[in-house]
């Protein structure tokens, strides 16, 4: 397995993913997940035996976003990576790609940045994605309902080691 940085080359297929994993992730278009990449703080593809497999893209404090989880955090810490959005292909699942997305994300930020920022969906539950961020020592800080009340989240912290 291969996590690295994001390409323009990979947009179609991150796209494609984002998008087929619909509720658990909001849709987006091209020139949006375009605009999101430019604006991240990190943006990584994870590919297994060549082959694409997942994405995540992170933002740091001050980006020009409108999410409301973004706003909330946004709104109690100063200096975070937001993880807005992680996703890997279904083929590959439980495959170990989502550690590896973290473990590369900790690599990362770790002695640059306090803490590591998420949501999971609690209405729609994803009891898979909220068993796996509490086995990586995230902790719940917060709740909030989103899209008009379609969804409840669960706001979470990781934080990160100082050096």
């Amino acid at each position: 397995m291969l996590v690295r940085t994001l390409q323009p080359s990979d947009l179609d297929a991150a796209l494609a993913l984002n998008n087929a994993s619909l509720p658990m992730l909001s849709e987006l278009d091209a020139a949006e997940i375009t605009r999101l990449t430019s604006i991240s703080a990190v943006s990584l593809v994870a590919e297994v035996d060549g082959v694409f497999a997942g994405f995540c893209i992170v933002l740091g404090p001050g980006a020009d976003y409108a999410s409301l989880n973004y706003q909330w955090f946004s709104d109690r810490y100063q200096d975070f990576a937001y993880l807005d959005r992680i996703t890997v292909d279904p083929t590959v699942r439980r495959s170990g790609v989502g550690r590896a997305f973290y473990a590369e994300l900790v690599r990362r930020f770790a002695g640059t940045t306090p803490v590591l920022l998420c949501e999971v969906n609690i209405r729609p539950r994803n009891e898979t994605s909220l068993v796996f961020h509490r086995e990586i020592g995230f902790r719940e800080v917060g709740q909030q309902d989103t899209d008009d009340g379609r969804k409840t989240v669960s706001l979470l912290e990781l934080r990160l080691p100082k050096g």
